[in-house]
């Protein structure tokens, strides 16, 4: 890859950007991995994710004007993404990482821009069942794998070549997940090839799953979303319209069942009342039986101190 290959010798900088518009400054020495982490109530959402050099500053110390100069190059790696979403951390080595050197002979580092969002997670090792449960709304699966990801989970009793392969990931896991959990209040999936295939032949792997309640209603009926005093409802997305077939499908034709969506606003209230009706999002697709879902979660309000002047 280039002088990307030098990065493993030298100093990195990652400018890490959190959803509450904090920048954090991390500085690694002699190896190159990027580690990124969540509280125990987030997961990982990549934002964007990038290699190259788009400032002379960064990462410029010691390097001739040669390998800084150039500042218009960029390219996305979009492995972090498939790598970190959903985990409540990830590190990952970068070497090899992008998928090609964006600008020979100028001095490269990565950038990547994630949020923490919150969501529940559920890991089950091979030949087990997986049961997710939303004790307010409805299942809405975020991000599903069947591989390996590290070393450590579903290690115990395993001889080490069954767990050596950390880049193991099923191409199919996300669609049967979906669709044997997505509106439900519960759920089971089997964590097993015969369901997502083998994505890594000879390594013992595990079911990773994470996913949001949300509150789903069809259309003409009232979403009511409530938190507890001291906190205020964060959406983190809505839609109006549909996105899959199943969800509010019940005594409707096919021609009412064909997928579309319209995004609402977002809103920071203890409690509210939404109508799933034309009348308050407009149509977005004439001719389909829609149904409002939200996800959200309940954030403590700010608390100020304040002294007067």
């Amino acid at each position: 890859m280039g002088r990307i290959g030098k990065m493993y010798h030298s100093n990195l900088k990652l400018f890490i950007m959190f959803s509450i518009v904090i920048v954090v400054v991390l500085t690694v020495i002699h190896y190159v991995l990027m580690f990124f982490f969540c509280s125990d109530t987030g997961v990982i959402s990549v934002q964007s994710a990038t290699c190259g050099r788009t400032s002379s500053q960064i990462c410029s110390i010691g390097r001739p004007p040669s390998e800084t100069s150039y500042t218009q190059c960029s390219i996305d790696v979009t492995a972090v993404f498939k790598r970190c979403n959903g985990l409540r951390e990830c590190e990952l080595n970068t070497q090899g990482l992008a998928p090609k050197d964006p600008c020979f002979g100028t001095y490269k580092y990565y950038t990547t821009n994630y949020i923490c969002i919150p969501a529940e997670t559920s890991v089950t090792c091979h030949g087990g069942y997986s049961y997710l449960k939303c004790e307010n709304g409805k299942i809405q699966i975020n991000t599903a794998n069947y591989g390996r990801t590290d070393k450590i989970i579903c290690s115990e009793g395993r001889p080490s070549e069954q767990l050596q392969n950390t880049n193991c990931y099923s191409p199919n896991a996300l669609a049967p997940v979906s669709k044997s959990c997505n509106g439900l209040e519960s759920c089971e999936v089997f964590a097993t090839h015969t369901v997502f295939t083998d994505p890594c032949f000879g390594i013992y792997k595990y079911l990773a799953i994470s996913y949001f309640c949300s509150s789903i209603v069809c259309e003409h009926e009232t979403s009511a979303l409530n938190c507890d005093d001291g906190t205020v409802i964060r959406i983190h997305s809505a839609n109006y319209g549909r996105t899959d077939s199943s969800t509010c499908c019940t005594g409707r034709p096919a021609s009412q069942l064909k997928k579309h969506k319209h995004k609402p606003d977002r809103t920071r209230k203890n409690s509210c009342s939404i109508l799933a009706s034309n009348s308050v999002f407009s149509d977005p697709c004439v001719g389909t039986f829609k149904y409002l879902y939200i996800s959200y979660s309940c954030v403590s309000k700010c608390k100020c101190d304040c002294t007067e002047q």
